[in-house]
């Protein structure tokens, strides 16, 4: 069933107005456009007008039925969140006099530990990373991503869209372009560094073959054939699993996103701060670096254990 057209074109108005004024992200436009079409669906097959039109009584009846549908309150979540932002524009183009979304409750999200690996399990991925690949260029590329990835603590959409540029002169801090355009600096370990230099040489190489035969050259860290211009998400997924299963983990457990958050968990593991950890992860706000403390538990019960005078059985 397609959209009517008044409400295709209200969508697209405000997904491009959207995503000028917030530099939004491919994949997070992407999400909204979906959400937006599904609560347009949803309101003509029941027969209860134009999105743009509708009234807090049928958002609400949509909300429910996404709760019935038994979607994840993370989704729930997004989708409240897209048409609070359709409305508000609406509002404010004219389109309407209030906006309906305003003051809809959404659903409690649950503050859940993230999934983390120990540094074991960081090492025996690397070490599996290293042998990846029918070339050596294929193993250098493979053990670059991985190094970087732990290295940094990067989002793999940033990782894998990295530009050519940022990894030149060997260097000891990265800039990468995060959520929204803001760019922030990463330092570089010293094997990611190296790693970095050996996939290189290998890049390069193709560079100068392609030269040669007149091809255009990719701005990439990562290039590819594919329309990205750089290796994707979906492919650095699939090489993650695989990297796992040859490193003896469970597939299942491990994501992209998993070794975001070993970097973040073994960084305070070992004394971070969260000031400088929310800096290296790109996060807005200190409160989303937070959930990582859960890593002192152990190191805190400690402390109590083997220096308080109670615990020690001192009498003083």
């Amino acid at each position: 069933m397609s959209l009517v057209p008044e409400d295709a074109r209200a969508i697209t108005a405000f997904l491009q107005a959207w995503a000028a004024e917030r530099s939004a992200a491919r994949n997070t436009q992407e999400a909204y456009a979906r959400d937006l079409q599904d609560a347009a669906h949803w309101l003509a097959h029941r027969g209860l007008g134009r999105l743009a039109e509708a009234d807090r009584e049928a958002l609400e009846a949509y909300l429910v039925g996404l709760a019935d549908q038994g979607l994840a309150a993370s989704t729930r979540a997004r989708r409240l969140s897209a048409l609070r932002s359709f409305f508000a524009f609406a509002r404010d183009e004219g389109w309407r006099a209030d906006n309906p979304a305003l003051r809809l409750s959404g659903p409690k999200r649950p503050r859940s530990l993230p999934g983390t690996l120990t540094e074991d399990e960081v090492t025996r991925l690397l070490e599996a990373a290293r042998d990846h690949g029918k070339t050596a260029a294929e193993r250098a590329r493979t053990l670059c991503l991985m190094e970087v990835l732990y290295a940094t603590g990067l989002r793999v959409s940033e990782l894998v869209g990295l530009p050519v540029a940022a990894a030149r002169g060997d260097p000891r801090m990265m800039l990468v372009r995060g959520k929204g355009g803001k760019e922030r600096m990463v330092p570089l370990s010293e094997p990611a560094r190296m790693a970095l230099q050996v996939w290189l040489r290998h890049r390069d190489a193709a560079d100068d073959a392609a030269r040669a035969e007149g091809k255009p050259l990719s701005r990439f860290l990562f290039p590819s054939h594919g329309k990205a211009g750089h290796v994707t998400r979906v492919w650095f997924w699939g090489l993650l699993k695989t990297l796992c299963a040859e490193a003896g983990l469970d597939p299942a457990k491990v994501t992209p996103h998993t070794l975001r958050h070993a970097f973040a968990t073994h960084l305070l593991a070992h004394g971070a701060d969260l000031r400088s950890i929310q800096t290296l992860l790109g996060h807005a706000d200190v409160a989303t670096t937070e959930i990582y403390t859960h890593v002192l538990d152990a190191r805190l019960r400690e402390l109590v254990l083997t220096h308080h005078p109670l615990a020690r059985g001192d009498e003083t």
